[in-house]
């Protein structure tokens, strides 16, 4: 759990748009093993420290002859963004994808003091 410390709580959100690989013969709709999306969010706000960030997919449209496989995950979380990441692997024909995501963390505020090493 996230202990916040102060009444500075930042909420953040956004719904992004992956990839659209059926138009054009990408890898998600014609490949077959390991294969993975990512996209740099940027936060529209600095947060104090890396915020907790929950990831899902709000649209996925894919081909049922194969096994549905998916992962879905935020990566390389700071207080400035972080990456969204699609992967599946097999012989999952995925045509395209867009997913939601949320952060929530602490702000700075102006009487923050600022040490430097």
């Amino acid at each position: 759990m996230k202990r916040i410390r102060n009444n500075h709580v930042g909420v953040d959100q956004g719904d992004e748009v992956l990839f659209s690989d059926f138009e054009d013969g990408g890898e998600m709709w014609t490949g077959n093993g390991p294969r993975e999306r990512r996209k740099l969010v940027k936060f529209s706000a600095r947060y104090r420290v890396p915020p907790s960030v929950h990831v899902s997919l709000s649209l996925w449209d894919m081909d049922t002859q194969a096994n549905l496989r998916a992962e879905v995950v935020a990566e390389e979380v700071t207080n400035l963004g972080f990456h969204l990441v699609f992967r599946t692997w097999g012989d999952s024909r995925i045509a395209r994808v867009r997913m939601s995501w949320l952060a929530i963390g602490e702000l700075g505020f102006a009487d923050d003091w600022v040490i430097e090493d």
